[in-house]
């Protein structure tokens, strides 16, 4: 393996979100295409809304996608705990380190007091920040403020004067003027270490090479290579990929529609569709294929093609890989991926005999190049279950109104009648004849046929429709359409 050794650290505050999902994708693809060290680790230091079901939730949902990881949660390693609460006294060690160096100080400013300096700040027309009130303390104030109640948290000491610069993977040369900055806080008053610390702390730690993480994550760059300085520590590559946005250019939220991996998931999307839609989300292969597996995926990705430019999640082109991707699929794997969408809709229900099984693989197998994901099933299959079908719209009934149609209805009954047995085989034979039996025209037999069969003007083939339906329902159908 090379050295390269990049992580993806979740906060387990909610679902596996879209852009968290391209995160780690990116960190994966980059670590494969390295030979490198993929490491999951959770970040759940917001103890108020992390939870274990939130953790079980993002890593099913990274299997899911097909993404391991060779060190980190649940799977172990040299540099653990991989959960951060469960990194404590590593914190606090270090955090007593700057307190002793002088680059970290106690600062014991009530809510009150800080709210009141950022309104003077901004009445002046300058950056809200902290001033250091409490930097120079001397040991008897701090005795006096400590005797009042007060429980300090831990500020970081921002030097001044200085220009932080990054030689960002993506971005190139982005700098930062420190002054702006202000003593930031590492440690809170209850101990637990604040995300800029925490992640520096950890990220070194566990030897990470290259931070490839979302461009929201850019304002927090400088601090933390302020903190790598007062270590003495390496810093790291940066690489910050762009924002997604939606269709209407605004960052993507919920009114863009589903924002979780799992939402995708239970709406019937399969998982190398979604890698292959998250991949091409700022990253760019060169040449116009869009078809990727993982494996080309992995073979081709690398940084110098992630754009700068924020990508646009489209819908419509997810929906057109996953239509893709559900076309290619082994006729077994997308029937057992359907199954629990129709026993949803009430269309089957207990065990699914091996008899059924195999008149849901050609139901399948007949409505599949209609869809976009799995759970629009439903919509296309309804024909083959109720009891009886009237025409869907005027359109339809217009169709037969025709005077052929009782005499192309009543001759493909005859046929159906006389059938021995009714496969596609022998259904594709007995319309084969028919136009030339009765003189018309395709779409006079056909089209009459389908409507008085299905309700619709369109649909899949009539001679997959026939055999589904089977010969009483076909017959009775015709019967009542005729």
């Amino acid at each position: 393996m090379s050295g390269v050794r990049v992580r993806f650290a979740p906060s387990p505050t909610g679902p596996l979100h879209i852009g968290g999902a391209r995160s780690a994708l990116f960190n994966w693809l980059f670590a494969r295409n390295q030979g490198g060290t993929f490491i999951v680790r959770i970040e759940d230091t917001d103890l108020e809304r992390s939870s274990r079901e939130s953790e079980e939730n993002i890593l099913a949902a990274l299997r899911w996608l097909g993404l391991d990881w060779d060190e980190g949660i649940e799977v172990g390693g040299p540099h653990g705990p991989y959960r951060q609460t469960e990194r404590l006294p590593i914190y606090q060690r270090y955090a007593r380190q700057l307190l002793e160096s002088g680059w970290a100080y106690r600062c014991y400013c009530t809510e009150e007091e800080l709210a009141a300096e950022r309104e003077a700040l901004l009445a002046r027309g300058e950056m809200p920040r902290y001033t250091g009130r409490c930097r120079y303390l001397c040991e008897e104030d701090r005795h006096r403020l400590e005797a009042e109640g007060r429980r300090p948290v831990l500020r970081f000491a921002v030097p001044s004067g200085e220009t932080i610069t990054v030689q960002d993977l993506v971005r190139g040369e982005v700098s930062f003027d420190v002054d702006g900055i202000g003593d930031f806080i590492i440690v809170k008053s209850d101990g637990i270490p604040t995300y800029n610390f925490a992640v520096v702390v950890d990220d070194h730690t566990m030897g990470i090479t290259h931070v490839i993480r979302a461009e929201e994550h850019l304002s927090n760059t400088p601090r933390q290579i302020l903190i790598y300085r007062a270590f003495g520590w390496p810093v790291p590559q940066f690489a910050h990929v762009s924002l997604i946005l939606g269709r209407d250019r605004t960052k993507m939220s919920k009114r863009h529609g589903a924002t979780s991996i799992e939402q995708y998931r239970e709406m019937g999307y399969l998982p190398e569709a979604m890698v292959n839609f998250l991949a091409l989300l700022g990253w760019s292969p060169g040449g116009e294929e869009e078809i990727f597996t993982l494996e080309e995926l992995k073979r081709q990705f690398s940084l110098e093609r992630v754009a700068k430019n924020p990508a646009v999640f489209d819908l419509d082109k997810l929906n057109w890989l996953n239509g893709h991707y559900i076309r290619q699929s082994p006729l077994e794997r997308v029937t057992d991926l359907a199954v629990p969408f129709l026993q949803k809709a009430g269309y089957i229900s207990g065990e699914v005999t091996p008899e059924q099984y195999q008149w849901l693989k050609q139901l399948v197998a007949a409505v599949r190049d209609y869809l976009t994901n799995l759970s629009e099933i439903t919509r296309h299959v309804d024909i083959f279950f109720a009891p009886e079908v009237e025409p869907e719209d005027e359109e339809a009934r217009s169709v037969l109104a025709g005077e052929q149609v009782p005499r192309v209805l009543a001759a493909l009954a005859e046929k159906i009648k006389s059938a021995d047995g009714l496969d596609e085989e022998i259904a594709r034979s007995i319309l084969k004849r028919l136009p030339r039996e009765l003189g018309l025209g395709a779409r006079k037999v056909y089209l009459p046929i389908r409507v008085a069969l299905t309700g619709r003007t369109h649909g899949p083939e009539l001679y997959q429709v026939i055999p589904l339906l089977g010969k009483e329902k076909v017959l009775a159908r015709l019967a009542r359409a005729g």
